[in-house]
């Protein structure tokens, strides 16, 4: 699985880049079928430090965007990964049941 990590703007740290491998590989057990994934890491607004986490899962067949918006990168990534967790196993079901 190829794991892109992108950041806008700034230039992100090596632990948020170890944590954010980390986690994206947890995702592997959820669907055998990953292709690829991209992380793109961006502020929404500099002021106020709202964070933003885009990734892209490609898939045999489709891809799966999510976005989340938090105060912390770490954060932003892990509620984008829950939900990517949800919607990788309903595929995953979908593609079963057929």
């Amino acid at each position: 699985m190829n794991i892109k990590i992108t950041s806008r703007k700034f230039r992100a740290k090596e632990t948020l880049k170890e944590f954010i491998n980390k986690e994206v590989k947890s995702l592997e057990k959820f669907h055998d079928g990953i292709l690829g994934v991209d992380v793109v890491l961006s502020y929404i607004h500099e002021k106020d430090s709202i964070k933003t986490a885009e990734i892209s899962v490609k898939i045999t067949g489709k891809i799966l965007n999510v976005s989340e918006d938090s105060v912390e990168f770490s954060k932003s990534v892990s509620i984008a990964l829950d939900k990517l967790k949800r919607q990788l196993i309903k595929e995953k079901s979908k593609r079963i049941s057929k």
